[in-house]
């Protein structure tokens, strides 16, 4: 397990408001979920900040958002076509997000200069759209897709086939989609992040794939990228643990080949496989429930 950091919460009279904003008194609100996390983390568990944890408010807005990022990926996936640039993908994104009141959050994020990530064959992500990449038949892509509505963050992947595709890029996308769908059901609250990262590697494994270990999923919603960092190499029992409110991605990277990936020295940001073979990623962004999970972008 990798070494935690200890955070310590103000602590809070019963009789006063509940740190969560509700404006209810702290006993009848979020009392006993702290004294649940507190008996995790006396056992060595790494468990989330009240940071992480979202009010229904919050959650209803990032739901907002959430449907508008599917609206620009459902866009895309009904104009993309061999022969279509990436600077073309990037396009649309632009146009369909700000139709919709939105905004691009990769647009300026840190540098990145673009709408929208386009990741192809062996790009495993972080692609940055342009003219001279065009879309050929046989090719696999990955658009990844974030919004900013009203001050609320959303992210989500797809892949798309360009016409018929050779059978280990086949298999290897169907392989991400089957991995997410075997991640999402251990996430699940009072469980640990590591159950899904080991069910999502045990598959890739068992399909004679590979995930890649340095680049997971993060938490969103109030900002773009915000903690936890989620792996997708991990196991069952450990990372932190998974509680109602918290919201972040399941977007593992799996190879055909190599885990092993280098990132482009040109531009700093587009990530490839080291030897060559194609890498294929999906992400959906999903919320925590008092029973299950929350499918809230994919």
């Amino acid at each position: 397990m990798k070494e935690m950091t200890i955070i310590t919460e103000k602590k809070i009279g019963r009789n006063e408001p509940c740190w969560c904003g509700s404006g209810e008194k702290y006993k009848n609100c979020h009392y006993d979920f702290d004294r649940k996390i507190d008996s995790f983390r006396d056992r060595g568990i790494e468990v989330p900040t009240r940071s992480m944890i979202k009010t229904p408010e919050q959650l209803e807005g990032i739901r907002k958002s959430g449907l508008a990022n599917i609206a620009v990926l459902d866009y895309v996936a009904e104009h993309i076509e061999i022969g279509m640039t990436t600077e073309e993908i990037d396009r649309l994104v632009f146009t369909k997000t700000t139709e919709l009141g939105g905004i691009p959050a990769p647009l300026d994020f840190e540098g990145f200069p673009k709408s929208v990530c386009t990741s192809v064959n062996d790009q495993v992500c972080h692609g940055i759209p342009t003219e001279t990449v065009t879309l050929k038949a046989g090719d696999i892509i990955n658009v990844d897709v974030s919004t900013i509505l009203d001050g609320y963050f959303s992210d989500s992947s797809r892949m798309f086939c360009m016409g018929e595709i050779d059978d280990e890029k086949r298999r290897l996308v169907d392989c991400v989609y089957e991995a997410i769908r075997l991640g999402l059901e251990q996430v699940r609250p009072w469980h640990c992040l590591g159950d899904m990262g080991q069910a999502i590697n045990d598959y890739a494994k068992s399909c004679g794939f590979s995930v890649v270990e340095e680049v997971g999923g993060h938490g969103v919603g109030i900002e773009f990228h915000e903690d936890p960092w989620v792996s997708y190499v991990s196991k069952k029992g450990e990372e932190m643990l998974m509680v109602p409110g918290m919201v972040f991605t399941v977007e593992p990277m799996i190879n055909a080949g190599s885990p092993d990936i280098f990132v482009d020295s040109a531009n700093d940001w587009t990530i490839y496989t080291t030897d060559g073979k194609p890498s294929a990623q999906a992400e959906v962004q999903v919320a925590v429930t008092e029973d299950g999970y929350e499918i809230l972008a994919r």
